[in-house]
């Protein structure tokens, strides 16, 4: 199965303000995501949608993948190294600022490849073979009538 990946490193944004983008386009077409990115108004979508456009030329210039069948497979956010500086406060104190980096890895598949298909198949499969055939129908049998409490003292 032929993929294309990307990598976007050191991206000076916080890696859970850019999770927030990634899982909005994880594991759908790369038509659809570019258009969720580009509408947006998340600050991270816009290297996001950058870095997934350079996957999709990846895809297309070295691997002769159809630009319409792609889709995002696997992104993953990680926390790269954090810069840390201070800002002056009250009384001669200073506190610490952590300016926070990202690095970004998108990994794109064709849809539809003869090997999606297989693995659609196998899971079918997979879903009947365990599925047990279930013994027959239980039928409700009639429950014989309740005494109430009236006659029981009548019988007495």
């Amino acid at each position: 199965m032929a993929e294309s990946k990307a990598t976007l490193r050191f991206l000076l944004m916080s890696p859970r303000k850019v999770r927030l983008v990634v899982d909005m386009v994880r594991g759908t077409s790369v038509s659809s995501a570019l258009k969720q990115l580009t509408f947006s108004s998340k600050q991270a979508a816009r290297p996001v949608r950058k870095l997934i456009e350079s996957a999709v030329a990846n895809a297309v210039n070295n691997h002769g993948m159809n630009k319409e069948s792609l889709m995002v497979s696997t992104i993953t956010v990680d926390g790269g190294p954090t810069i840390k500086r201070s800002t002056p406060r009250a009384q001669g104190r200073a506190t610490p600022i952590r300016k926070r980096t990202s690095h970004i890895n998108v990994i794109l598949t064709e849809k539809g490849g003869v090997a999606e298909e297989k693995q659609v198949e196998e899971k079918t499969v997979e879903k009947v073979v365990a599925k047990k055939p279930t013994a027959q129908p239980k039928v409700a049998k009639p429950k014989a009538e309740a005494k109430t409490a009236a006659e029981d003292k009548k019988k007495s």
